[in-house]
């Protein structure tokens, strides 16, 4: 049975990796920068699920996972909002 959770947090892992990669591809250069603005709201529920994930009691590889979910979360909110100051700092009269 373990093996087969194992297997399942891989799958998951690999998917969201694909489809992150498939999203991020897709976007226009002109929306880029409004559009990592808004991904904070969704990096701060990433990060949620990750804390959630990383503090189960057992030591598995799914707190492995989640604490390299945690990272790259935080370093995804932290990026969003120096992108959008910067952004938003372009518009302010001088």
């Amino acid at each position: 049975m373990e093996g087969y959770l194992f297997l399942m947090h891989v799958y998951v892992f690999v998917l969201a990796i694909y489809v992150g990669f498939e999203l991020i591809t897709k976007v226009p250069p002109t929306l880029h920068t409004p559009l990592m603005s808004g991904s904070n709201a969704i990096s701060g529920i990433t990060i949620v699920g990750a804390i959630l994930s990383a503090g189960m009691e057992q030591f598995t590889i799914s707190t492995i996972l989640g604490i390299i979910a945690v990272a790259f979360a935080m370093i995804n909110v932290i990026g969003g909002f120096v992108v959008t100051d910067r952004m938003l700092k372009m518009f302010k009269k001088k």
